[in-house]
């Protein structure tokens, strides 16, 4: 997929694709750290049918909803022969015992025998994040291990 950046002087930069369909699909990023997402006209690509304004939190959740999933899909075809091995997204409430806490503080691998793959934030993938790895709250962990390791770290990461 060819994502085309242009820079729009004194704003910010747009970045942006053709979909199948034809519309441009995109992102303004602006100066002052606020993001548009954008569609074009189905008949006018560099016409613009919805532009959506979003905080920088809102870009962050929307680039969570959009990779992460891809992310697990692409552990789970790799772990799909090993028996008895999952991967699955775990979500980091911003009230857990653990926001503002780091990996290492979990003791997510001792406790539970899962192991945190990645942390997607903001729409950024850390991978294999090291126990000095400081968690924020709506932070999504990629996680894998055995049915009933993946049970226990959820409970972990709700209740500490």
């Amino acid at each position: 997929m060819n994502v085309e950046v242009t820079p729009l002087p004194g704003i910010g930069t747009r970045q942006d694709f053709v979909a199948r369909s034809g519309r441009r699909i995109g992102v303004i990023t602006y100066r002052d750290g606020h993001f548009d997402l954008i569609v074009s006209k189905h008949d006018d690509p560099d016409s613009c049918v919805a532009s959506i304004p979003l905080t920088v939190e809102e870009s962050g959740a929307l680039a969570n909803l959009l990779g992460a999933p891809q992310l697990v899909a692409l552990l789970e075809e790799q772990n799909r022969e090993v028996a008895g091995v999952s991967t699955r997204q775990l979500p980091l409430a911003p009230n857990s015992p653990y926001d503002g806490r780091t990996l290492g503080d979990t003791a997510l691998r001792t406790r539970t025998a899962v192991s945190v793959v990645a942390v997607v934030r903001a729409g950024t993938v850390h991978p294999s994040p090291r126990p000095d790895f400081v968690f924020r709250g709506s932070d999504l962990l990629i996680t894998v291990g055995t049915a009933e390791g993946l049970a226990k770290a959820v409970d972990v990461l709700e209740n500490g």
